[in-house]
Order: structure tokens, then sequence, then C-alpha cells
């Protein structure tokens, strides 16, 4: 989304008229979840998608409409079809809940919260925004940041607190909620962080292929080991940065937040001794050791003597990964970043493959077909 963002900055510093539109519930099978965004200009050119074919088309003129008409902003429901899936050429079917809201004028609504959305994005201090979906106030903006500073107001001090408290889980590793109506609005509450921060310990072969593909995944990447041979750019063009030093005091110089995964993996059992209680000591929200169960008990023997906590080291990924089955390097690195991604995303990790129910209810319906044909 960070491409919507910059494009609203541009239109607003220029008061140029957008209109922004939000998926804010889905049900069913659908080509977008909750926090995607579309950013439609006044000359009908757009930024972003919520998943193409026709709902967006729908959207598209709906927004375009709004903007021409004059009205405010409020949520459509956008249901896609057997028969309109069928149209697009999609094969998703479920109903899109969308905000779509007009800003005719826009530089004093979004400059100064568009900025401080996109340097989160840039590496500063995470913000939250809540919109109500409806009422009054519908579409205005209250800004909260990572220290407890707000900019705005929803008019209910006992709502902005509740806003508060939800944006607090949100801000760890972004996202997208909406809070249910109580004695107001239901609020779409967005959460803008810097990328996720892997810190590899380790420039051997597994630490290798685990920055390249999480760079393509959108991590920022850095890289420690002692071995300037192994820690160099040759080995890591991608890489954000590279210390070549002990890897226990280039973890402590890092800066490490609830929004950083520390993956251990050096060359011996020492070293990994030495560098998992340095990243147990930090606040990384995840920490994962490559190696077998028996080197893990080892280790855990070891740190729990030297006082860390037995509910920091059940939360510990160790060993870790998924278990898809994985021998090379290649292979360990996708299934340590499917565990990554699990734990940032909030997934189950179990396979998507549909139930039985679901297969049975497919062929009952092509076989009555086929009776029918006869």
């Amino acid at each position: 989304m960070e491409e919507v963002f910059r494009e609203a900055l541009r239109l607003a510093e220029e008061d140029q008229p957008l209109v922004l539109c939000t998926v804010v519930r889905t049900r069913g099978s659908t080509p977008q979840k909750p926090g995607a965004m579309l950013l439609v200009r006044e000359d009908g050119t757009g930024v972003g998608t919520l998943g193409g074919g026709c709902v967006e088309a729908d959207v598209w003129a709906e927004a375009r409409s709004a903007l021409a008409s004059g009205s405010g902003p409020g949520v459509g429901e956008f249901t896609l079809n057997d028969e309109l899936a069928a149209e697009s050429g999609m094969v998703c079917g479920g109903t899109m809940e969308i905000f779509v809201q007009p800003f005719p004028r826009s530089r004093d609504a979004l400059v100064g919260p568009l900025r401080e959305v996109l340097s989160a994005y840039e590496g500063g201090r995470g913000v939250a925004v809540a919109i109500p979906l409806s009422g009054a106030r519908a579409g205005s903006l209250l800004l909260l940041r990572e220290d407890g500073s707000r900019d705005g107001d929803l008019g209910a001090p006992a709502l902005e607190e509740r806003v508060a408290r939800a944006a607090r889980g949100l801000l760890v590793h972004g996202g997208t909620s909406v809070l249910p109506a109580e004695e107001g609005p239901e609020l779409l509450v967005q959460a803008f962080v810097s990328p996720p921060h892997l810190v590899i310990g380790g420039a051997g072969h597994i630490g290798k292929a685990l920055a390249a593909f999480a760079k393509s995944l959108g991590y920022r990447v850095t890289v420690i080991d002692d071995r300037a041979q192994f820690a160099n750019r040759e080995r890591f063009p991608t890489a954000d940065a590279i210390l070549v030093e002990e890897i226990p005091s280039g973890l402590h110089s890092l800066s490490v937040t609830p929004n950083t995964f520390i993956v251990v993996a050096t060359r011996g059992h020492k070293l990994d001794d030495r560098a998992l209680l340095e990243a147990v000591r930090s606040p990384a929200g995840y920490v994962g050791l490559v190696g077998s169960v028996r080197k893990t008990l080892l280790i855990y023997e070891e740190l729990l003597a030297e006082g860390v906590p037995v509910e920091r080291l059940r939360q510990v990924h160790a060993p870790v990964g998924l278990d898809i089955g994985a021998r090379t390097p290649d292979e360990i690195a996708l299934s340590i970043l499917a565990e990554m991604t699990m734990v940032r995303l909030g997934g189950a990790g179990s396979p998507m493959k549909m139930a039985e129910k679901h297969f049975q209810k497919a062929t009952e319906k092509a076989a009555r077909a086929v009776a029918i044909r006869k």
C-alpha cells in the first residue's frame, strides 16, 4: 500500500481531489482482504488494487460518482457471485465491504497524517489511524503514535481510549482491524510500521539463502558474522546491513523491537549458545534457532542455568521453521520464512487444502449435472 500513500501525499500537497477506497470486511472467497486500498484520482486513473475484476470496476465508478457529486464517505457492499466471477475470469465468490472516502480538497485533511504514515514505512515510529465508518464524524481521522500522543479526536474520550488499546496491539506488526459499534460507530483502525527487520546470526549457507528470500518478502535484513570472508557484499548483495563482528555484540548493538525477527544459524554449539542468550534478552518478537532437538535442549539447559526465564525460552522457535521436509539450505530458509510469515500475519500454519465436505459437495453437484444432461 505504500505506493497508494505516496501518490495520496503528492496529490494532497497539491490540494488535488482524490478518493481512498479501503476494504473493511470480507465474507467468503474474495480477491483482497481487509486493509487493501485503491486511490482514485479526479481524472479516473488510480493507484493500488482491490483485486481487479468487476468489483473493482464498481468501486471505481462509485468513487468517481462520490467525488463528482460531493457526497460524503460511506461503506458499500460489493458481491462477487458465481456469474460475475465467471464473466471477469475470476474464481472468487464472496462479499467485500469497502469504505469509499472522497477528499474534494485534500491538503488540510491528509498532508500531516500521510507524512507520518510514510515515515513509518521508511523506518520511523509507527502510527495508527482510526476512522469512523458512519455517523456525523464519518471519515474524520484520529492519528495515534507509538509514544501515545495523538492528533485529531473522535468526540468521545472513552471511544478514543478504546481505539488506543486496539492500536497498541496493531502497532507491533501493523495491520487492519474494524472495531464493532458499542456506543458509537464502527471504526476502521489501520496501523503502519516499518518493514519487519530480520537479523541473521551467521553468514553460512542457510543465512545466505534466508537473506535473499527475506528481501523478496519485504524484510529489512541485517547479517552478523565475525568472518569477513563470509559476511560481505559478494555473498549478501541485497542485505541492508552487514556487521563483521561477534554475533552477541552485534545483536547488542542493534535497535531491537517486537517487530524484529532474529534467526540464530551459527557454525557451532557454543556460538549458538552465546548468540541465543543475547537474542532472548532482547525484546525481539520472534527468535529462532537452527539445529536439532538435541542441540536445542543442551543450549536451553545452559541458558536456564544463566537465569533465562522458562517462559522466554518457550517463546523461542527451536528447531526453527515449519515441517516441510526441508533438506537443502534453500528449503530450510523457505521453512523458516514460512514460519516467520505465519507468526507475523497470524496464520495457523496448516494446509489450505479444502475440507473433504467441500470436495464432496462439488462431486455431488457435478454428478447431478451429468445426470440432467443424460
